[in-house]
């Protein structure tokens, strides 16, 4: 058996270095004279070695192709019946024909007509050791077996050396591609030439038994070469997928991407094109051995292959040898002379395009093995690429908001100090470090949603949006705050100017719009803040054109800050102190929104949100006094409350012998305190609930607060035997693998994703992805905001295990909770194990 081995680096020295070898080793170790032998003889060997070399077993490393080919039966005819000389003669000329054929530069052929000297060397050598006698001797046998598998070694050790000299180690995959013939084809090609030999000496019939032993030994190399190849093609896939795992969900992990395709497939260059997404323009992402960023062609829409691939709807081969005129125009277009090309399947559903030109190695081109193991690899590229996809869209909503697509407040601060970083205003340049922020809120919002439901509510927003968008000046950022709110941020404006934008925005929405089947009219009330002169920060800025916005009712509907509107927090300070007497006087309370199983509708828990009813400032929204609490410190009385509350309620189920969980939401800030579980063991305790009736949930930002991850407070919770849940997952920066490090139980979807799920498969698709991820990790999963029947269905497919929403109930007041149950439960017996009876909405 020959193993020839081109190979990178200067090929004329290593063809030289093995000139040096062999021409001393044939005339030390070759006899001084030919031996006697027929000129058929050598005729029939030298067809002999040349058929051999043809049919040889391909692989590659980089640009170098190397080959093992079963010469065996040729090598030991030869030795037995032509002599040393001869031998050497006639496998050296057979190479050299083979490899001109080929096309092989000339150093490759001199390097591996060398090689095939040294082989025939070392055989002759070790006969001369071993006894050689009669060919019908088993001795014999023994000896051209062992000869010719130390020739085998010797051919294999240069074109290990070779490879390692130029490439380094090559790796287990070309040690076995190199060896493994010899152990297990040289062996049988020995014995089948020493047969040929015997046969042929008893008898001229012989040959009615050479021909097909040896067409029988052609397709047993054959099969042998076309399972390692489908190995070799195998292994790639494998190892190209344990790459795409490990890639990063940036720019940088898709040329990562790129790059292990062109290593894998040993290309020329590799180019991905992926179409727009998000605020991202297309992207054309390229990987070529001289780093050239482009090239002419996969950019291109109209281009004849990106056209062909999304015909096809698969991996499509194409080579200058077989191409119609407008496939060899698309390759002269890129230089190349074959390609593989394919779709790619992105989170959009706008197809992508990948392409891989030119195989690097001299031999070598790509073949339909090569179009399979691409066909392979698209699994795994397109789901990186969804992968980072998601990754982009959860970072996007980030710092988006999810219905109107606008910048939300953390971006807008972004974009404000990014705007005022030049500090105060260059006389040189009136309009550097200053800007004019607009908040606007609009007036009919809580109505609408408490009359007309979240739907009713959305559709005003983005009425409301386009109006803002369509009436701001050009420059000017619009975003979406919280709740109703807007902003307007105007690069340049003086104080004046602001007012005056202001002024013109509010009068241009002023206008009725069609809501839910109904006119209704579109009234902002607007708050106004200037940069330097009511701050130089983001914070300073919004929060002044908050005290603004509060002012603005009662001044016209427009009002800019003023120190003096400040007194108006006073207001919060008084609430501050009234804190503590509120729970006390039952003004702080509590209502109850029930949590049903998505599967079997049984009512599963419900969530306990407070209320604050002011005797002089009427209904104080949560959030105003929840942040209060949390700023003057006295959060943690207000969670003991909401708390106790909850599990009163709780134990009154219990004495009816109905086993319904109560969830309450915890802070951040009460995350931090050294009592926190200490109070809630004691809590669970006075009121005699066992804790796997208790869920506490949890933001996002705690979560992920460092000061809270580094401590054993979640863990010291979780074993009290209650649940944690995070909530409105999706809106912050944590992630599902986050998770695993954390004794979390489950997570409830964002409403923002459920509420448009029915009108788009966007969120749908974001949704999808969570239920997945968060079973795959062992949570369970709660929707929030579920409002319609097509809603629900669309998570009870995807295997959302609990749902909450206004199509389930609003939150209610105790006493409308018991009516609710009344009316519209029923009651299941006990669960296997379980002590008490259980709760479900009738149909």
């Amino acid at each position: 058996m020959q193993e020839r081995s081109p190979v990178l680096g200067s090929t004329w020295a290593l063809a030289w270095v093995a000139l040096v070898v062999a021409v001393p080793l044939s005339v030390l170790v070759l006899p001084d004279g030919p031996a006697p032998a027929s000129v058929l003889g050598i005729l029939v060997v030298f067809l002999a070695f040349v058929a051999a070399e043809s049919v040889a077993l391909h692989f590659e490393i980089r640009r170098q192709s190397f080959d093992c080919s079963a010469s065996e039966v040729a090598f030991v005819i030869a030795l037995a019946e032509i002599g040393g000389v001869w031998t050497a003669v006639a496998r050296a000329v057979a190479v050299a024909v083979v490899l001109v054929v080929q096309r092989l530069p000339q150093a490759k052929i001199v390097y591996n007509v060398a090689v095939a000297t040294i082989e025939v060397c070392v055989a002759v050598a070790v006969l001369r050791v071993l006894p050689v006698g009669d060919i019908d001797e088993p001795a014999a046998w023994l000896s051209y077996l062992v000869a010719i598998a130390a020739a085998n070694v010797a051919g294999a050790l240069l074109v290990v050396g070779a490879i390692t000299a130029t490439h380094g180690n090559p790796g287990r995959s070309v040690w076995t591609a190199v060896f493994a013939p010899i152990v297990l084809i040289g062996p049988v090609a020995v014995l089948a030439g020493l047969s040929i030999l015997l046969l042929v000496d008893a008898t001229a019939w012989t040959w009615l038994l050479i021909v097909p032993l040896t067409a029988a030994l052609v397709l047993v190399y054959r099969r042998f070469a076309s399972v390692t190849r489908e190995g070799q093609s195998l292994e790639r896939v494998y190892g190209f997928a344990r790459q795409v795992e490990q890639v990063a969900a940036d720019e940088a992990g898709t040329m990562q991407i790129v790059e292990s395709l062109r290593e894998l497939l040993n290309a020329e260059r590799v180019a991905m094109w992926l179409p727009p997404y998000l605020d991202e323009p297309p992207r054309l992402v390229v990987a070529t051995e001289s780093g050239a960023a482009w090239y002419d062609g996969p950019g291109d829409p109209d281009d004849v292959f990106r056209r062909a691939v999304l015909a096809a709807n698969g991996p499509i081969l194409v080579s200058a040898g077989r191409a119609d005129e407008q496939e060899a125009a698309g390759l002269a277009r890129r230089g190349v002379s074959e390609l593989l090309a394919a779709p790619l399947t992105t989170a959009a559903g706008e197809p992508g395009y990948l392409e891989i030109c030119d195989r690097s190695s001299d031999v070598v081109s790509f073949a339909d093995g090569d179009r399979a193991a691409l066909d392979s690899m698209l699994t795994h590229v397109n789901a990186a690429i969804r992968h980072q996809q998601l990754l982009t869209q959860i970072r996007y909503d980030a710092d988006h908001d999810r219905l109107t697509g606008l910048p939300n407040r953390q971006r807008l601060a972004v974009e404000i100090d990014a705007l005022l970083a030049g500090g105060p205003a260059d006389p040189a340049d009136p309009a550097a470090g200053r800007a004019g922020l607009i908040l606007a809120a609009l007036g009919n919002y809580t109505e609408v949603t408490d009359t007309l439901g979240h739907a009713a509510s959305d559709e005003l927003l983005l009425v409301t949006a386009g109006l803002l968008r369509e009436h701001a000046p050009p420059q000017a950022l619009l975003a979406r705050m919280e709740s109703e709110r807007f902003a307007v941020l105007l690069p340049g404006l003086s104080l004046s100017a602001t007012e005056r934008a202001a002024r013109r925005l509010r009068e241009a929405a002023a206008t009725r719009v069609r809501v839910a089947g109904l006119d209704l009219e579109v009234t902002l009330t607007i708050g106004v803040a200037s940069a330097p002169v009511h701050g130089t920060d983001s914070g300073t800025l919004m929060q002044r054109a908050d005290v603004a916005l509060l002012a603005a009712a009662d001044s016209g509907g427009v009002a800019s800050y003023h120190p003096v509107l400040d007194q108006q927090s006073l207001r919060r300070l008084q609430l501050g102190t009234e804190i503590e007497q509120a729970m006390a006087d039952g003004q702080i309370s509590v209502v109850f929104q029930p949590i049903i199983d998505a599967q079997t509708s049984d009512i599963v828990s419900v969530e306990t949100l407070v209320r604050w009813a002011h005797p002089r400032y009427g209904s104080i929204p949560p959030d105003d006094f929840i942040h209060l609490a949390e700023q003057i410190g006295r959060i943690g009385a207000v969670t003991d409350h909401v708390l106790d509350l909850a599990l009163a309620r709780c134990r009154r189920w219990l004495d009816q012998d109905i086993a319904l969980s109560v969830a309450v939401n915890l802070s951040v800030h009460c995350l931090t305190e050294p009592d926190l579980v200490a109070r809630v063991r004691s809590a669970l305790q006075r009121h005699g609930v066992p804790g796997e009736l208790l869920t506490l949930e949890l933001t996002e930002g705690s979560v992920v607060d460092d000061s809270v991850r580094d401590s054993t407070v979640l863990a010291d919770l979780h074993d009290l035997g209650l649940r944690l849940s995070m909530d409105d997952f999706g809106t912050g920066y944590s992630s599902l693998s986050q998770l695993r490090q954390l004794p979390i139980d489950e997570v409830k979807i964002d409403k923002s994703f459920v509420l448009s799920m029915s009108t788009s498969q966007g969120e749908s698709f974001i949704a999808r992805s969570i239920i997945e991820l968060a079973h795959n990790l062992g949570l369970r999963v709660v929707a929030e905001g579920v409002e319609d029947e097509m809603t629900r269905n669309l998570l009870t497919e995807m295997g959302c295990d609990k749902l909450q929403g206004f199509l389930v109930s609003r939150p209610l007041p105790d006493d409308r909770l018991e009516n609710w149950l009344l009316a519209r439960t029923g009651v299941r017996t006990a669960a296997p194990g379980a002590a008490h009876r259980r709760l479900f909405v009738r149909g």
